[in-house]
């Protein structure tokens, strides 16, 4: 059982990325997946979810209008789109797999968790 987050890299400022989470060993779908990321010196944030039973997305006021959470359930993938990337943007991010909504939007907690992919935001 597995999560593979990958498409972090160095990018400009105003510039974008694509991330994506990538499960093995379960079924994406019956999950709520979250993004969380963790800046250097600060505590794990979490970025956006969706949830399992009816596609709805959530996001941190930081990142509302720039980033999308998807889900391609015939990929078994979570992707996220983030546009307008700000210096602040830079940190480790992570992709999580909760089956409680609760506990992945309130508590930062999930069962599975992805390795992390660094996104680098500078000039």
């Amino acid at each position: 059982v597995q999560l593979q987050a990958s498409g972090g890299g160095m990018v400009q400022p105003g510039g974008s990325l694509r991330l994506s989470c990538v499960a093995s060993g379960f079924t994406l779908d019956d999950y709520n997946i979250g993004w969380f990321r963790q800046a250097p010196g600060r505590e794990r944030e979490g970025v956006a979810c969706i949830s399992r039973s009816d596609g709805n997305t959530f996001y941190a006021e930081s990142v509302k209008g720039r980033f999308t959470i998807s889900r391609d359930n015939t990929k078994n993938t979570v992707y996220l789109q983030m546009n307008t990337l700000k210096r602040e943007d830079t940190a480790v991010y992570y992709c999580a797999a909760e089956k409680s909504l609760l506990l992945l939007r309130a508590r930062n907690q999930a069962q599975y968790w992805g390795q992390g992919t660094l996104v680098t935001v500078s000039s």
